[in-house]
């Protein structure tokens, strides 16, 4: 007889079960050593243990948490959101074809731009929430389709399922950055994805103090990702143990406070949306989205904490409302317990985002205040 699965709320609370072997500690340990005693005979003291550039109990510990609210085979931790996608693009062979989504977080854009003008990747384009152009661009043969969804800042949602039906057509593997829903919200791995990415400085960890990325996958035995361990491996690309327990006791509260987050979030699109000085909301929750049906399929439990709004008036305008925000902290990063907004033209010129566009990370303060916030921003 098989029980029924635990709901991300049980395994995140219960940390998946862990606590410290060693004093039966509730809270597991930071276990800080860097290498480990072999015996007289030369052989490992402890069989799982020989170099703490693969091996460390804290960082194992949190990767097990991750991997179960995944539903994965196996997960790795790597020191920040870029260092996870970097392995990803740089396990792939040389020439080889990337379909990336457009509109995605520029540093990924970017990365990958970067590898194509060298020579290492093929790259195209292309708007994967249009089911018609990605269908367009997966007629041609390739090695990995990358989308993000929801996209930031643009908020696009793209149909999982179906980008994993189109990938398979090319013979490509498909990697989902999900870091604007987390896996509590959408398990890509689940809805076809071969490789499932997250920024863990995000709403993982949830509290703005770690850097670190997440990779999971579900056939470790496939070339791609074992290429990609061996690459952790041989860069040093690994998580630290610090940021592996801080990570950790931030999954803990990981459900409960996505659920405060969405339910700000919707809150306050629709207090934008009815807002005469706001152009446009972007947010996935609302109605009249282009992608509000998918992410109602996709998306359990909400619909994230990040949305954008242009403000009527072009960039003077919302830079001006920016700069009188009291509560919403100007900051870059989103995913906090705490509200950030930031004018993401200046911060990326390059990327053709509309000077009107602020983006809104969403947190776990009372709704009221931010609106009595953003009402006295846009008034003023």
């Amino acid at each position: 007889m098989t029980s029924k699965p635990l709901s991300p709320a049980t395994i995140a609370a219960r940390a998946s079960g862990a606590i410290d072997p060693a004093t039966a500690g509730l809270v597991p340990g930071i276990h800080t050593a860097t290498t480990y005693i072999r015996g007289a005979d030369n052989a490992l003291i402890h069989e799982r243990n020989s170099y703490a550039r693969d091996d460390n109990d804290t960082v194992r510990t949190a990767e097990g948490v991750l991997r179960e609210l995944e539903s994965a085979a196996e997960t790795l931790l790597l020191p920040s959101g870029m260092a996870a996608a970097a392995a990803v693009f740089r396990a792939l062979p040389k020439g080889a074809r990337v379909v990336l989504q457009s509109g995605i977080y520029y540093g990924v854009t970017h990365l990958a731009r970067t590898l194509a003008a060298r020579g290492d990747i093929v790259l195209e384009e292309v708007d994967a929430a249009n089911p018609e152009a990605l269908s367009q661009a997966c007629a041609t043969p390739a090695d990995l389709v990358w989308i993000e969804t929801p996209s930031n800042p643009w908020l696009k949602v793209t149909d999982i399922a179906q980008a994993a039906e189109l990938t398979q057509q090319a013979g490509a593997l498909l990697a989902v950055d999900g870091t604007a829903s987390s896996p509590v919200l959408t398990r890509s791995l689940a809805l076809g994805a071969d490789i499932s990415m997250h920024s863990v400085t995000k709403a993982i960890n949830g509290h703005s103090d770690v850097m670190g990325g997440a990779l999971s996958c579900t056939n470790p035995d496939m070339p791609l990702w074992s290429a990609i361990r061996a690459d952790r491996h041989d860069a040093g690309a690994i998580m630290g143990p610090f940021e592996a327990w801080l990570a950790l006791r931030g999954m803990r509260t990981l459900p409960l406070r996505m659920e405060r987050m969405c339910a700000n979030a919707q809150a306050l699109a629709e207090f934008l949306s009815a807002h005469e000085a706001v152009e446009t909301v972007l947010y996935p929750g609302l109605p009249h989205h282009p992608g509000h049906d998918i992410a109602t399929r996709q998306m359990c439990g909400g619909f994230g904490y990040l949305m954008s709004f242009i403000v009527k008036g072009g960039a003077d305008s919302a830079l001006r409302v920016k700069g009188r925000l009291n509560l919403i902290h100007r900051a870059t990063s989103l995913g906090g317990v705490e509200s950030l907004v930031e004018h993401r033209a200046t911060i990326e010129p390059e990327s053709g985002i509309p000077g009107g566009l602020l983006r809104l990370s969403v947190g776990i303060e009372d709704v009221e205040d931010l609106k009595e916030d953003l009402a006295q921003a846009l008034e003023g």
